[in-house]
């Protein structure tokens, strides 16, 4: 039996819409699949290098990879009046040239922060150390993302919202693209079909099985919120719109590589579209 290894970061969103596989909900004949949860830029340096087959990535990284991976439908994250947040202490002002903490440099929120605030002083960390670096006076601001947009401290304020930047940038009313999963493409495509199928499928039962599903995440001390606020996290970043990209999903992501493009982030413009999956191959090729 192949073992295929799925990465994906160890938020709630990620964990819930792979764990239906974990759990035997779903499977694929012929594969048995694992996983590794790692912080979201060390994923996008992986797909750099190619280190994955299957991997989580931010979106604004994909244009740097599309010569190796394809990008999937599914397990997709977006925001939607809602989206990372940057913070600061209470009543802290910052200057034009504010230090500040990222999650990564290739996360689509650190593309977004960077244009909107050029003369910023950007320093990258895990996005679990942002909250306490801004709380300590190690940076004046962060940009807080995954389940810390819910929880974090009250010794905090948000001093502007990543989906206002991103409203701005991209000139009309459009999801914000966060992130999804990539597959290489030294996969058959046959084979490339079938995982996409059912990773959509896991994401599928997830969504019809919410309840139970974060009852057992809960129990296993699989994610790191309460249920409450895990409830909340997964209508954000793990909905029905995040089991098959829609067209104005699509709309957004070219929106996003239009504008990464326009300030210099990717040497050429691209459509996602292009670079998908040719799902329609595997009805022409049993036709």
């Amino acid at each position: 039996m192949k073992k295929t290894l799925i990465a994906h970061s160890p938020d709630a969103d990620d964990i819930f819409m792979y764990y239906a596989i974990k759990f035997g909900w779903v499977d694929m004949g012929g594969v048995k699949f694992e996983n590794i949860a790692e912080d979201i830029q060390t994923l996008n340096e992986k797909a750099l290098n190619g280190v994955y087959e299957i991997v989580a990535i931010s979106f604004a990284l994909y244009p740097h990879i599309r010569e190796d991976y394809a990008p999937l439908r599914t397990a997709v994250s977006f925001g939607n009046g809602y989206g990372p947040k940057v913070i600061k202490k209470k009543g802290a002002k910052l200057k034009r040239n504010f230090k500040v903490a990222l999650s990564g440099e290739h996360t689509t929120n650190a593309m977004l922060f960077r244009i909107a605030y050029p003369d910023a002083r950007v320093t990258y960390m895990n996005f679990l150390e942002i909250e306490d670096a801004v709380l300590e006076g190690k940076v004046d601001a962060g940009v807080l993302i995954h389940e810390s947009i819910l929880t974090y401290n009250s010794e905090l304020e948000v001093e502007r919202e990543m989906w206002d930047i991103w409203q701005e940038l991209a000139g009309k009313e459009l999801p914000l693209p966060l992130g999804g999963m990539a597959i290489s493409r030294s996969i058959p495509l046959n084979k490339a079909i079938e995982y996409e199928e059912t990773l959509t499928k896991a994401v599928h039962v997830a969504r019809e099985h919410k309840h139970k599903l974060s009852e057992m995440l809960l129990e296993r001390n699989l994610v790191r919120i309460d249920a409450p606020t895990l409830d909340k996290y997964l209508e954000l970043y793990a909905n029905d719109d995040s089991i098959t990209l829609s067209d104005i999903q699509y709309s957004a992501i070219n929106k996003l590589f239009e504008i990464g493009y326009k300030h210099g982030f990717y040497d050429s413009p691209i459509k996602v579209e292009d670079f998908m999956i040719p799902a329609e191959y595997k009805s022409l090729r049993n036709s």
